[in-house]
């Protein structure tokens, strides 16, 4: 992520080196799926967005996320409450912010070109929308009831209190599985996210956003079940 953006870029290129400015450009009314190939300038000018100002959210934005996929953190060493915060500022707070765009974006590729890919796409609607409730749910459970459980005990170890600890880690594990089964049915529907020749960007899009998704829980599942969980479970 070596690269700054500029207007004379086209909207649907942006897209394509940076998923994520499509949060951007969707909080802005940009069209970057069939109005693509119209240069990020015009568009802004056209709609009366100050240019200057949307290239420095765009870029500081794409250095944020090259900054966070390079990051490395020995979160072995770090304390409980640490993880936590970064799992519910970083994971938790990605997942919020993607699942009602994939939401969208799933609803809308099914629709278009459901009568063509019907079966994979009926499918892929199906199970994300599946995995969407899980982790909503999950997202809930976690940050109101096993998070807390784990400050407190931090503060004020005791017995019956990791007991209740590990009893709930059980359940969350159990969703973890859950979560990965769907996601590999996800990529076995999709042939591992394998586009139909002249997919549109918007179905080019919903697949990469998905593959990101996917990355990124695998990243939040194995710093739970593999670094924050054992703490509590590992001496039951």
């Amino acid at each position: 992520m070596d690269r700054t953006f500029s207007g004379s870029d086209k909207v649907g290129e942006i897209v394509a080196v940076y998923p994520g400015a499509s949060n951007l450009f969707k909080a802005n009314s940009i069209d970057f799926c069939c109005g693509g190939n119209r240069t990020l300038e015009s568009v802004l000018r056209k709609q009366g967005i100050e240019e200057g100002g949307f290239l420095a959210e765009l870029n500081e934005s794409y250095e944020a996320a090259g900054k966070r996929a390079g990051q490395e953190v020995d979160w072995l060493s770090e304390p409980s409450t640490e993880l936590i915060e970064h799992v519910v500022s970083t994971h938790h707070a990605y997942i919020q912010k993607e699942l009602p765009l994939l939401s969208e974006f799933t609803t809308k590729v099914l629709r278009v070109h459901g009568q063509e890919q019907g079966a994979v796409l009926s499918g892929l609607h199906r199970l994300f929308h599946t995995m969407k409730l899980e982790l909503e749910q999950h997202l809930i459970s976690e940050e109101e009831q096993i998070f807390p459980l784990i400050r407190q005990y931090e503060r004020e170890p005791s017995e019956e209190l990791r007991a209740q600890i590990a009893s709930v880690i059980e359940q969350l594990e159990s969703e973890h599985s859950g979560v990965g089964e769907l996601l590999k049915q996800m990529r076995a529907i999709t042939q591992n996210y394998t586009l139909p020749e002249g997919a549109c960007r918007t179905y080019t899009l919903t697949y990469q956003k998905l593959e990101l998704l996917e990355e990124d829980l695998f990243r939040h599942i194995h710093l739970e079940n593999h670094i924050l969980f054992p703490r509590y479970v590992q001496s039951a």
